[in-house]
């Protein structure tokens, strides 16, 4: 079944909507005039190629100066040597308004935003990794106990192993992945300080302590308060040490108390962390408790966090930072339990932005429950059916809502007459689900291990050139761990209005990095057969094989991977440069059709081959890159060279990019 989502609306609105349209126009990542561009340097002379950098450098030279902390764009004959972050990126401006050459500058430092983002990465990088020996482990552990033996002595033995492998294995993969970043000097802010931190704002959320460890925000993964000891530091020479820097507010003591702007907070140790949380001793002054006395004598603010449970959450918890507070004044009294507390009272400073948790609610990110909750609904679902979640559109942005039009729904990938699909490739011969990398023959082909892990309903550990996913040929089912991306949506997502950047995309659902979002569907054609002069702004770039071989400037990922076959047979310069396939959602797609552009994207592309072995053919799925809060708009980065899209007439065009990203690049292309 298909379905297209129209609303009775007058001409007069349909014009609305066409012109708040152009704003999201030309999705997918190279588009036919790209195309066109690469044929045509292929094909053209060496005069006409001189004509052409002339032509660029006099347009150049008539922009405004550059500032120091920026950079010019790079010209066509220079495009090989841009780094696009995105490895397999795909698609089109927000807008089709052209800026003038000021739009030319970019950011060439990286923000602080920017290092957090990467940081966490990193971080999720190795967790994920640890993850992934976690359930090995596990995996052996289910293993003994099935083929335990009747005889005393070696049931014994077999219990002693996995006591072993329990005691090895209880430390926990996100503090394993805290020693694998300070082991290599990844940790972001190694040195404690008080006041804010860069990259970090009121409002952001940690998705677990070990996020605020590994960031230099809040340096212990169990203790409520954190401080500067009194250790020698040159740079608060006249400070009196200890000194408390940050506060987490958990529900770990029981006489905490929490009013929004105010805060009495329990002071450090003596209650039973690992138990009911009661007091079981005295507290003392020293440590925590004296650097939070220090910082009221001293006025030095203290950075606050608060903890919330959320069923929501793949954590079960998430942690909101919510501003500096000054500690106005402490006591001493007898706690619930009859011991000894220190209470500490604080008062959030003024002139910061609005707070966005409180005692006990999760307010920033509270999407809705159910459909009847949706404010600006157009369309209760875009797909008609087809998916197994609805997915809603809303608009809250033009004067008579609208909802998305002009395109057909479909689920699965439609191909045009021409396109003959290889046939399906042999599979492994793994019986139920796929546990053992050393036998099982797709394993082998992702460098003799699994690319996924099973936590969460599955997540990618890292970004690869290509993933090798189990086949219909296979004898593993539905559930084995190398089908993650074959079992369709399983996020709430919502299709809405933006201000300026047309229809985008956000979860109503936490989204843990690694988890695949959805494949990009639309019409698999041939690149020759799309007309550049339809306007079509919705094609997609089947360039994994270009990306394989880190061509015209795309970052490879080859990781630990084998190569098809015939990646090292084509020699043909067109096909090299060129993509021969490509997706053509303008007409016919799914959801990922609506993911705008981002210059710091929080999803990335990946190829994956779950039938065929075909690189050219790849299947595109969209993948977290971060852990996403619910209604964080989605995103990834178009992968555009800028001046790399020429018009017809032969002219370089320029599109402003909107995205709004700390560094944005100013330009789609």
């Amino acid at each position: 079944m298909v379905v297209q989502c129209t609303n009775e609306v007058s001409n007069e609105n349909l014009e609305i909507s066409a012109l708040a349209d152009d704003c999201s126009r030309m999705r997918k990542r190279r588009s036919s005039e790209r195309i066109k561009l690469l044929k045509e340097k292929i094909q053209q002379e060496e005069e006409q190629q001189q004509q052409q950098k002339k032509k660029n450098q006099d347009k150049v030279s008539h922009a405004p100066p550059k500032t120091n902390n920026k950079k010019k764009p790079k010209l066509e004959e220079e495009e090989e040597e841009e780094d696009p972050t995105s490895p397999a990126a795909a698609a089109g401006p927000h807008s089709d308004h052209v800026d003038d050459a000021s739009s030319d500058i970019v950011p060439t430092e990286r923000s602080a935003s920017a290092s957090v983002t990467e940081t966490l990465r990193e971080f999720n990088k190795y967790y994920l990794h640890l993850v992934q020996e976690e359930e090995k482990r596990c995996g052996k552990q289910e293993d003994h106990k099935k083929n335990k033996v009747s005889k005393a002595s070696k049931a014994k033995k077999e219990g002693d192993i996995a006591v072993d492998e329990a005691k090895r294995g209880s430390k926990r993969p996100d503090l394993k992945a805290i020693t694998k970043m300070r082991e290599t000097s990844s940790v972001l802010n190694p040195t404690k300080s008080f006041g804010s931190i860069p990259g970090i704002e009121v409002g952001h959320q940690f998705f677990s302590r070990a996020e605020m460890v590994v960031l230099g925000f809040h340096s212990h993964w169990l203790n409520g308060i954190d401080f500067i000891g009194q250790g020698r530091r040159p740079d608060l020479v006249g400070y009196k040490l200890p000194l408390a820097i940050s506060i987490v507010l958990s529900g770990q003591y029981e006489d905490d108390l929490d009013n929004f702007e105010e805060i009495v907070y329990t002071g450090q140790g003596g209650n039973n962390l690992l138990g009911d949380k009661r007091q079981i001793k005295d507290q003392v002054m020293k440590l925590g408790n004296l650097g939070l006395k220090n910082c009221m004598e001293q006025a030095v603010p203290v950075r606050v966090v608060r903890g919330h449970k959320c069923t929501n959450s793949y954590v079960g918890k998430v942690y909101t930072y919510d501003g500096l507070y000054k500690v106005v004044n402490y006591w001493a009294e007898k706690g619930v339990s009859g011991f000894t507390v220190y209470k500490f009272r604080l008062k959030r400073l003024e002139g910061q932005p609005p707070l966005t948790t409180n005692q006990v609610h999760y307010t920033r990110s509270r999407a809705p429950n159910s459909i009847a909750e949706i404010r600006g609904l157009v369309c209760t679902d875009i797909t008609g059916g087809q998916e197994d979640i609805p997915i809603p559109a809303t608009n809250l942005v033009d004067d008579a809502p609208v909802a998305p039009t002009g395109f057909t729904y479909h689920k699965d990938m439609k191909f045009a007459k021409n396109i003959r699909l290889p046939p399906t490739a042999s599979g492994c011969s793994c019986q139920g689900i796929c546990t053992d990398p050393r036998v099982c023959a797709c394993a082998k082909l992702n460098g003799s291990d699994f690319p996924y892990v099973h936590r969460d309903g599955g997540r990618l550990i890292e970004p690869k050139a290509v993933v090798f996913e189990c086949n219909p040929n296979c004898g593993c089912g539905p559930g084995c761990v190398n089908r993650i991306s074959q079992r369709g949506l399983k996020y709430r997502l919502e299709v809405f209005r933006t201000p300026n950047r047309g229809w985008g995309v956000r979860s109503w659902d936490y989204i843990p990095s690694g988890a695949p979002i959805c494949e990009y569907i639309g019409r698999l054609t041939k690149t020759d057969d799309i007309d550049s002069a339809s306007g079509n702004s919705y094609i997609f770039d089947i360039d994994c094989l270009q990306t394989m071989k880190g061509l015209d400037g795309r970052e490879r990922r080859l990781r630990d991977v084998s190569l098809p076959v015939n990646l090292h047979k084509d020699d043909d310069k067109t096909s090299d440069s060129i993509p021969e396939f490509c997706i053509d959602a303008g007409s016919t797609g799914n959801v990922a059709r609506f993911i705008n552009h981002s210059c710091q994207p929080n999803l990335f592309v990946q190829c994956i081959l779950s039938s065929h072995h075909d690189i050219k053919l790849a299947r595109v799925v969209l993948i977290a890159a971060d852990n996403i809060p619910p209604l964080k708009e989605l995103t990834y980065d178009y992968g555009y060279a800028l001046d790399s899209v020429v018009g017809p007439d032969g002219n370089i065009k320029q599109m402003p990019c909107y995205c709004g990203a700390a560094d944005c690049r100013k330009r789609l292309f």
